[in-house]
């Protein structure tokens, strides 16, 4: 189910994409499948090792060789699978969404307003640029990694309408995470909850904005 911020919105004329499992495939069971084959002892790596925080501190800027030696200071039985994470980061992101992409780029082919606001490291966005060329394609992307700001938190979406000269009442901001649709509401923006691209064609259809 998608949702906006409240049915009085200005007309959208900024147009903003996260781009993890909304534009790329993003899975980091794709390596760790082979490299940890059980899938019980495999979960319990994610949940207590390389969890989901752990990662999304490098999204705030933090590099890899202090996450990693964070980390192998409390499981030095687990070095190698740590150090695993960022080896085999380029697995994880298997696939670009086709209709996700084709979205954006008839968008953009359209003389709309497009730009990208990520969670992402900066070392693993670039080299996300260069498997996916249409990442260079709008008018430019937030970093968070570079930023030092994460989504949900308010300030990432404020500095992202300031860089890009933004009116936040007129953006709209699609996310597959409810947290960052809740995020972009509070600091002003519209926002839709990314399920599948038939929706998000639906959803900007329904605003105006396809």
């Amino acid at each position: 189910m998608s949702e906006t911020n409240r049915p009085a919105s200005p007309p959208v004329r900024h147009i903003v994409f996260d781009i993890g499992k909304v534009l790329v495939h993003y899975d980091p069971n794709i390596p760790f499948s082979r490299l940890i084959p059980d899938e019980t002892e495999r979960d319990e790596f994610f949940a207590t090792v390389c969890t989901h925080e752990w990662n999304l501190e490098q999204d705030r800027g933090r590099s890899w060789a202090e996450a990693e030696a964070l980390l192998i200071a409390d499981y030095p039985d687990k070095a190698d699978l740590i150090r695993a994470f960022r080896t085999h980061w380029h697995e994880m992101v298997s696939h670009a969404y086709d209709g996700s992409v084709d979205i954006m780029l008839d968008l953009i082919q359209q003389g709309r307003d497009v730009t990208m606001l990520t969670n992402f490291a900066a070392d693993t966005f670039k080299e996300a640029r260069e498997k996916f060329p249409f990442l260079k394609v709008p008018r430019g992307v937030t970093v968070s990694g570079e930023i030092g700001l994460i989504k949900p938190d308010r300030a990432i979406y404020e500095t992202h309408a300031r860089s890009f000269d933004l009116e936040p009442a007129a953006s709209l901001f699609i996310d597959d995470s409810q947290k960052n649709v809740d995020g972009a509401i509070a600091a002003g923006w519209q926002s839709v909850l990314f399920t599948d691209p038939e929706t998000l064609r639906a959803d900007l259809t329904r605003l105006g904005s396809f």
